[in-house]
């Protein structure tokens, strides 16, 4: 008897829990994501541009972008199965590569992958299934640029890690009349320039040593010819015009 009601016992959990399992088994398991690729990414970006509600500043930057191309550089063109093909290509002063057979890509502002999706896009007509390999010959070094109140001002070459402090040193210091107080630009996304105020004298006392930036390359420092209270953290910029620091400052 009391084998008889510990089998119907059991039967009836059996019950209880298959229909749990079954169910379980159903429901269908949640896809994973799919990375987008170059091309997405650049249409997502112009279909929805990277600005905050307020619309006057850019959003994050990927935290390791990769080097986009620009006027001037070289690239080598590779296709493994179509060799006649093959050619080194300078990226025009309007940003376009003149290619072999098809017509001129534009890839000003674009990266390596983007150039592939690009040419094989180009070469669609041309050549079926293209396998093509795209290199960086020779391309802009990164450097950085001191303006304003310093001893030479200009362009310099940024070869290792440099701080605000040490660029200031590279450009001759602060000239006679200069200030302490530093302006640093920095180029945030397209068409945006973040900006940022730092105070030279409390980095040379040790009393804000955090705030000596390392440079990014295409940064720019300014050191103003007086102090400045006013001023724009992030400001609009265009490639291939006359970028001016001081359009930061607001009276």
């Amino acid at each position: 008897m009391i084998t008889a009601q510990f089998a119907s016992a059991v039967l009836v959990t059996a019950a209880l829990i298959a229909p749990v399992r079954v169910v379980a088994q159903n429901d269908p398991a949640p896809a994973p994501p799919v990375a987008a690729s170059p091309s997405d990414a650049t249409a997502n970006q112009a279909a929805n541009p990277q600005t905050d509600a307020s619309g006057d500043r850019p959003a994050l930057q990927q935290r390791y972008p990769r080097y986009q191309v620009t006027r001037s550089d070289i690239l080598s063109l590779s296709f493994p199965l179509s060799p006649e093909f093959n050619r080194q290509v300078t990226v025009q002063p309007d940003g376009y590569i003149n290619l072999q057979g098809t017509r001129s890509v534009y890839v000003q502002g674009m990266t390596v992958p983007e150039i592939v999706v690009a040419l094989k896009k180009a070469y669609t007509n041309v050549l079926r299934d293209p396998i093509i390999d795209v290199d960086l010959v020779d391309f802009q070094k990164p450097f950085f640029i001191a303006g304003g109140q310093v001893g030479k001002p200009g362009q310099y070459d940024l070869r290792h890690d440099t701080t605000v402090s040490q660029a200031i040193a590279m450009a001759g210091g602060i000239a006679s009349g200069g200030k302490t107080q530093i302006f640093l630009y920095h180029r945030a996304s397209a068409g945006w320039v973040e900006v940022k105020k730092l105070n030279l004298k409390d980095i040379y006392h040790g009393k804000n040593a955090n705030e000596d930036a390392l440079l990014q390359p295409g940064d720019t420092i300014f050191v103003p010819e007086k102090f400045i209270t006013n001023f724009r953290k992030y400001i609009p910029y265009s490639v291939g015009t006359a970028f001016n620091p001081q359009q930061a400052f607001t009276p």
